[in-house]
């Protein structure tokens, strides 16, 4: 499988309703719960791409663009926008829609770096060697 191919499927969306309580004073989605939803949509698309142990180690800009109204739906959707040796990158967008409407716009974008590790807590290459990938096939057909 492509690089390409890895990214295209690893893409995570996941959609929830905005509830009051998940809302701050101004009847909005609370900022934190929003960082909250974003660092587990990335976790779970880092995981997706590299199937290894994975952990957040920063959050970059995020910027919070319009504010969500309590009573909308969102989606956020994880992409993996950056391969290094050690660490990905994840963009996390959340959309939200009205519910009675087909009005949908980008309210938050973020991006969430993770480091792939190993049993001991080390980090180790994100992308898996054809070893590794011979090894795991052939304990597939076992």
């Amino acid at each position: 499988m492509t690089t390409e191919e890895k990214i295209a499927q690893s893409e995570t969306r996941i959609f929830k309703a905005v509830f009051p309580n998940t809302t701050n004073h101004y009847d909005t989605l609370f900022g934190g719960t929003a960082m909250q939803l974003m660092d587990e949509v990335a976790f779970i698309t880092a995981t997706r791409f590299c199937r290894q142990k994975v952990v957040t180690v920063s959050s970059d800009k995020i910027d919070f663009k319009k504010p969500i109204p309590a009573g909308t739906i969102i989606e956020l959707i994880g992409q993996v926008s950056y391969i290094g040796n050690k660490s990905l990158k994840v963009t996390v967008k959340i959309f939200t829609e009205h519910m009675y409407s087909h009005h949908r716009e980008k309210a938050i974008e973020g991006e969430f770096t993770f480091v792939a590790i190993d049993e001991n807590k080390n980090p180790i290459a994100v992308i898996k060697t054809d070893t590794d990938k011979l090894h795991y096939s052939q304990q597939e057909h076992h």
